[in-house]
């Protein structure tokens, strides 16, 4: 195999393994890394965007948030945001996912909601 062949295989098995990346990623959007801070006096930060997932810890009102992800819940009908909560408090930083309402970009609460996957 020559060295275009072997480039043009990459490219082609990169290109099928981000394509479907995005076909089976039906329950999650991807943005890029924003900040923002909680606006609940406080949220359960879950392993798994779930109201049944484990609880990895809790964020409190004005905790920073670093977050990269969205997750649509179809079965609960949530919203939730991924991202890293450092806390005020003690400096701690928790990862997992959070209710939209309480860790949005637009930092008030409610927030406008993305629309529901189909």
């Amino acid at each position: 195999m020559t060295t275009r062949h072997r480039a043009l295989a990459a490219v082609s098995l990169g290109l099928a393994v981000a394509v479907g990346g995005l076909v089976t990623a039906t329950t999650a959007q991807a943005y890029d890394t924003g900040r923002t801070t909680i606006s609940c006096s406080a949220v359960k930060i879950r392993k798994a965007p779930s109201k049944t997932s484990t609880v990895v810890g809790i964020g409190y009102r004005h905790d920073k948030v670093v977050y990269d992800q969205w997750a649509y819940k179809k079965a609960e009908k949530t919203w939730y945001t991924r991202g890293t909560v450092t806390r005020k408090s003690d400096g701690k930083k928790i990862r997992g996912y959070m209710i939209y309402n309480c860790a949005n970009p637009y930092q008030t609460n409610p927030a406008p909601k993305p629309s529901i996957p189909k």
